[in-house]
């Protein structure tokens, strides 16, 4: 059952970026975007592991690391 709704919560908290970003509500370049990401591909990941699922392991673990960077990168303020 803990599985269940950790993979529920983690397809939320990417789904949740994703149409926040396509309705023009979360640009990519907010940390929120990225931590949305990084959140749910982390709770994802620890699902597919525990399954031994590798190809999601994978998909999951590669969505994870391209969350970070923007999220360490320093921010560079907008243009006026």
């Amino acid at each position: 059952m803990f599985h269940q709704t950790l993979s529920l919560a983690g397809a939320a908290c990417i789904l949740v970026a994703y149409v926040a970003n396509q309705r023009r509500v979360l640009s990519p370049d907010r940390p929120l975007y990225s931590v949305l990401n990084l959140a749910g591909a982390l709770m994802l990941l620890w699902v597919a592991v525990v399954d031994m699922r590798w190809g999601f392991i994978i998909l999951e673990a590669v969505w994870a690391v391209v969350s970070i960077p923007p999220l360490i990168r320093p921010r560079t303020p907008a243009a006026s």
